[in-house]
């Protein structure tokens, strides 16, 4: 049994997107994890769509560097700060 603790850092919404997540932490030796799961967000900030996202995990020590390293590579929108 895995004890250790995970953190989602960040939700892609495309898979071109995800396969940049993944190139730079797999880059960086950053060992991940990958959920598909339902996300919603507003068109037009009204109507309510609802989607399916890559959420990515790492170990909760290693999710402030990760979030750092997203940022600097430009990959902004999906960051999930600490929750």
């Amino acid at each position: 049994m895995d004890t250790r603790e995970e953190v989602r850092i960040y939700i892609a919404g495309r898979l071109s997107e995800a396969e940049r997540v993944e190139e730079l932490l797999s880059h960086h030796g950053i060992e991940y994890t990958v959920e598909i799961q339902p996300y919603t967000t507003r068109l037009l900030g009204v109507f309510r769509r609802e989607y399916k996202g890559a959420n990515f995990y790492v170990l909760s020590g290693h999710g402030g560097f990760c979030r750092n390293l997203l940022r600097k590579a430009g990959l902004t929108k999906g960051i999930i700060d600490e929750e």
